[in-house]
C-alpha cells in the first residue's frame, strides 16, 4: 500500500513539474514574441546599435595594421574583431533597461503583475530577444569584417558568437534588474556610463593590454571582461584548449549565473 502511494505521489510530482516547465516555456514564448514584434516594428534601433562597432571596424581597424606584427598577429582584424564583438555584447545588452523603464512608466509592468505568467518568463523572454538581436548584429559585423580582410577559423567564429550570446544574456538580465530598481533614466544612464567606460578601457577591446605599462596591466587583470576578450581572441586564433580560452568561457559562465540570479530575484520582487 505504501509502495503504491509513493509511486502515485512520485507520478503526481513529475506531472506537476512537467506542467510548470510547459507553462514556463509557453509564457517565455509569449513574452519573447511580443518583444520581437516591438523590435521588428522599429528596426532602426538594431541598425543604430550596429553602427558604432561597424565604424570601429572601418575607421579604427586600419590603424592597427602596422601594429599587427608587434602584437603577434599577422592579421589586425583577427585581433580586433573579437574585442569589438565583446563590446557589442557589452553595450547592446547593458542599455536594454531603458526600454523596460519606459514600459514601467507606461504601466506595462504593472499590468503583467496581475497575469498568471511566470515571473521568470517575464525576464527570460526579453533576454532571449536581446540575445537573438546580438547574434544577428554579430553575424553582420563579421561579414563586414571579412570585406576588410578578416581571416579566422569558422569554429572559432561560432564559439565567439556563443560567448557573446552568453555575455549578452548575463548583462541583459542585470540591465533589466537595475532598470526595475532605479525606475529612472536620469539615474540609470549615469550609472551605466560610470561602469561601462572604465570596463571598456581596461578590457583591451580597442588595443590589447600588452601594450600598456605594467601597472595598468595589473589593474586590468581584475577586470573579467579583459579575460573574456582574450578568450575570444584565442578562439579566433584557433587555440580552443588554451588557458585564455578557458578563462574567458569560465568567467562568462560565472557572469551568466550571477546576472540571472540577480535578474530573476528582482523581477519576482517587482512582480510578486
Amino acid at each position: 500500500m505504501n509502495t503504491g502511494s509513493r509511486a502515485r505521489g512520485g507520478g503526481l510530482a513529475r506531472h506537476r513539474a512537467g506542467t510548470r516547465v510547459s507553462a514556463l516555456a509557453r509564457d517565455t514564448w509569449t513574452v519573447f514574441s511580443r518583444a520581437m514584434r516591438l523590435s521588428l516594428r522599429n528596426p532602426a534601433w538594431v541598425a543604430i546599435g550596429l553602427m558604432q562597432p561597424v565604424l570601429y571596424i572601418v575607421l579604427f581597424g586600419p590603424l592597427l595594421e602596422p601594429l599587427a606584427g608587434r602584437l603577434g598577429s599577422g592579421n589586425a582584424y583577427q585581433l580586433f574583431v573579437p574585442g569589438i564583438l565583446v563590446q557589442l555584447g557589452l553595450f547592446g545588452a547593458l542599455f536594454v533597461g531603458f526600454a523596460l523603464i519606459a514600459e514601467w512608466r507606461a504601466g506595462v509592468v504593472e499590468s503583467q503583475r496581475v497575469t498568471p505568467a511566470s515571473r521568470t518568463a517575464l525576464l527570460l523572454g526579453r533576454v532571449l530577444r536581446d540575445v537573438l538581436v546580438l547574434l544577428v548584429q554579430g553575424t553582420l559585423l563579421i561579414l563586414v569584417s571579412l570585406l576588410f580582410g578578416l581571416r579566422a577559423p569558422v569554429a572559432g567564429v561560432v564559439l565567439t558568437l556563443l560567448l557573446v550570446a552568453m555575455l549578452g544574456a548575463a548583462l541583459s538580465a542585470v540591465s533589466y534588474a537595475l532598470a526595475l530598481t532605479l525606475k529612472s533614466e536620469d539615474a540609470f544612464a549615469p550609472l551605466l556610463n560610470a561602469v561601462v567606460f572604465p570596463v571598456l578601457l581596461l578590457s583591451g577591446i580597442l588595443l590589447p593590454m600588452s601594450l600598456a605599462p605594467g601597472w595598468l596591466q595589473g589593474v586590468s587583470d581584475v577586470n573579467p571582461f579583459k579575460h573574456i576578450v582574450e578568450g575570444a581572441r584565442a578562439f579566433f586564433d584557433g587555440e580552443y584548449t588554451s588557458a585564455a580560452a578557458w578563462w574567458g568561457v569560465g568567467l562568462t559562465v560565472v557572469l551568466v549565473v550571477l546576472g540571472w540570479v540577480f535578474g530573476v530575484r528582482r523581477f519576482r520582487r517587482e512582480n510578486g
